[in-house]
């Protein structure tokens, strides 16, 4: 695992610069890169990086397969907190990526066990994920893998805990009640078999998750711990998420030592 600290605007690039180089790399190879996008606020900064991107630089997502993280259960298509809608919103209408090519768990499904094992089949068909973006929760979630989730998870059916309902109630007019209870997430094991992963953190808020994430013991009590397992893993934070890191002074070193083909 890989500790990048910087400034907020520069992680943004950084990460964008490492979907830039994916998406490059893949058609140079004759084919379409595959990305695992999120919502929340931490990849905000990126989609506008990459969307920056194509309108001025002429980067191209065409052909381009995108899948989502999760997925709320039960919220009405047209709803504005649908992730499919806050995906499209804040990344896939921004540059040429092909709706079609924009994937969810289905949260309206009749059959959610048979939605979430086609999920998990569509990305295997599209060859895996090459780059996925994540964020973390203040309890050290990643995706909707709340506090005690298996870490050999695959795509399932998730309760939402009280403090992620809390967290999120600001996209629902500050009303927890307004939240649904349950999601469709990937699971730990899923998000494992990226090839790699990128995680941005901001905010002191995200300080003791990201050094648990990042220095404490791999547990199911912080899901994101394993990504401590992951063989291509990095961690992107500002100061203020990195203030609880013990090796912080490292991380920096290591970074900064870094020899300059090497990227991220």
């Amino acid at each position: 695992m890989e500790v990048v600290i910087a400034p907020g605007p520069e992680l943004a690039r950084l990460a964008a610069d490492t979907v830039e180089q994916v998406l490059r790399a893949r058609a140079a190879e004759g084919r379409h890169a595959v990305l695992g996008i999120a919502t929340g606020s931490s990849p905000l900064a990126v989609y506008d990086e990459l969307a920056r991107r194509h309108t001025e630089e002429g980067l191209s997502f065409a052909g381009v397969r995108a899948f989502m993280l999760d997925e709320y259960v039960g919220l009405p298509v047209d709803h504005p907190e649908r992730y499919r809608n806050v995906i499209e919103k804040e990344f896939a209408s921004r540059v040429d990526i092909d709706p079609a090519d924009v994937q969810g768990p289905d949260g309206l499904a009749s059959d959610i066990p048979a939605a979430c094992a086609a999920y998990e089949a569509a990305i295997t068909e599209a060859g895996g994920v090459d780059v996925q973006l994540l964020g973390v929760g203040t309890d050290g979630h990643i995706a909707f893998n709340e506090p005690g989730s298996s870490l050999a998870s695959r795509t399932r059916i998730k309760t939402l805990t009280r403090q992620t309902r809390e967290d999120n109630a600001r996209f629902f007019d500050g009303d927890v009640d307004r939240v649904p209870t349950h999601c469709l997430t990937q699971g730990l094991a899923t998000i494992m078999s990226a090839r790699h992963v990128l995680l941005l953190a901001t905010g002191k808020h995200k300080a003791e998750a990201v050094h648990q994430l990042v220095e404490g013991p791999v547990s199911a009590m912080w899901p994101g711990t394993v990504l401590q397992h992951h063989p291509h893993a990095t961690v992107l934070v500002d100061e203020a998420a990195a203030s609880r890191l013990q090796l912080a002074a490292y991380y920096r070193e290591t970074f900064d030592a870094k020899p300059s083909w090497q990227g991220i």
